[in-house]
């Protein structure tokens, strides 16, 4: 079983990171071939009715044992330096996330991460930080302390380190996405921090093992942040930046966007009038706003008895409805089937077994909660 398993890391690895292969294409072709394994193996014209596939994206098929190769020296490398590899096959894998068409396929991670917390905000801004935002990011943490969040950002100067800092400094766990891999921090002034995060949180990224920074790897990590985030805050951003790339990925996933308003002639708090004015984001006014919009309560999710069962007897498009459950108070059907990436249809057979068996409970309005076990 075990040998089973590592085989199916290498190949998911390898297929992974074969050129010009996205991670929509990576998981269209597993869902068809039901593994990475079976696609490198099975003949080629099974595999050109892949929907979706190129001659050429068939034709690095040919190059198998390089690519098996390379996956095997980065398994070695993440052994070596104690980098743990989650997978979308995972159970563990964030359920968050698997419902984006552009989903990381691989994710390379140090600490002690809950990938499926039941709370979770994402607070980015300027590197250019004001006074004014290192208060405002302190004060956006500290309220949000009694809901026991998992906070999220970028590990990048400004308003993302400062969300780190206070977050540790609430005992809140609080996790980096990086645009680097994890073994090549950056900005390398906050590697104490970073160290710090791993206790209760973590570091993260998509890049395998010696991937230094570069910007054209910002836009990538900015989608896992908003992937992974219930609710996006943005503190301070200029007119342009990476802040305000990630609040419209946050935007396109249909994800909850606050930006907190400034002074009109504060060049970083443009950024921010402009996300409100075009009604891409709420007014950030304090966590009563989070409060509303996802139904969260004072009472830590944990202290509160926040139901959780034994997922490992359930079918994996079970355990994800009941993940996602876990992650809200209530929700309806149409935005679970979005969030899930199932048909309606297809859900509401498995909501209804489910409510059967006593696991979850219908609401009016097409709503569902999870039961206590």
């Amino acid at each position: 079983m075990l040998d089973q398993a590592k085989d199916d890391l290498i190949y998911e690895i390898a297929l992974n990171f074969i050129p010009q292969i996205g991670p929509a294409i990576c998981r269209n072709i597993v869902g068809y071939a039901g593994s990475a394994q079976n696609f490198f193996e099975m003949p080629a014209g099974k595999a050109a009715k892949i929907p979706r596939i190129s001659q050429k994206l068939l034709s690095f098929r040919s190059k198998k044992h390089e690519y098996l190769r390379s996956a095997e020296e980065i398994i070695q490398a993440c052994q070596k330096k104690n980098i743990e590899i989650v997978t979308f096959s995972d159970n563990n894998f964030p359920i968050r996330l698997k419902g984006l068409d552009d989903c990381p396929v691989v994710l390379f991670h140090k600490g002690n991460i809950n990938f499926n917390p039941p709370r979770t905000v994402g607070i980015v801004g300027t590197r250019n930080i004001t006074e004014y935002g290192k208060s405002i990011t302190k004060k956006i943490i500290e309220d949000l302390a009694p809901y026991a969040p998992m906070v999220i950002s970028g590990l990048a100067y400004g308003v993302d380190i400062e969300a780190h800092r206070n977050a540790l400094s609430c005992n809140l766990p609080t996790v980096a996405v990086l645009g680097s891999s994890v073994d090549q921090i950056y900005p390398s002034a906050h590697k104490s921090t970073a160290q710090s995060m791993l206790e209760s949180g973590g570091i993260l990224s998509e890049f395998p093992p010696g991937t230094i920074m570069h910007p054209t790897n910002f836009p990538k990590r900015n989608r896992i942040i908003a992937g992974l985030s219930d609710a996006l805050i943005v503190v301070e951003a200029a007119k342009k930046g990476g802040a305000l790339i990630t609040a419209e990925i946050a935007y396109s996933y249909n994800k909850e966007v606050f930006a907190v308003p400034g002074n009109l002639q504060a060049t970083y708090s443009e950024g921010c009038n402009n996300l409100i004015r075009s009604m891409k984001a709420s007014i950030y006014t304090g966590p009563k706003d989070l409060e509303e919009c996802l139904s969260w309560s004072k009472d830590s999710p944990k202290d509160n008895g926040t139901p959780t069962w034994d997922l490992s007897k359930f079918e994996q498009e079970d355990q994800e409805i009941l993940l996602m459950l876990q992650t809200k108070k209530e929700v309806e059907i149409d935005s679970l089937a979005l969030l899930l990436n199932m048909s309606v249809s297809t859900l509401a057979i498995r909501l209804l077994n489910l409510e059967f068996e006593g696991f979850i409970q219908a609401l009016p309005g097409k709503r569902y909660k999870l039961k206590r076990p």
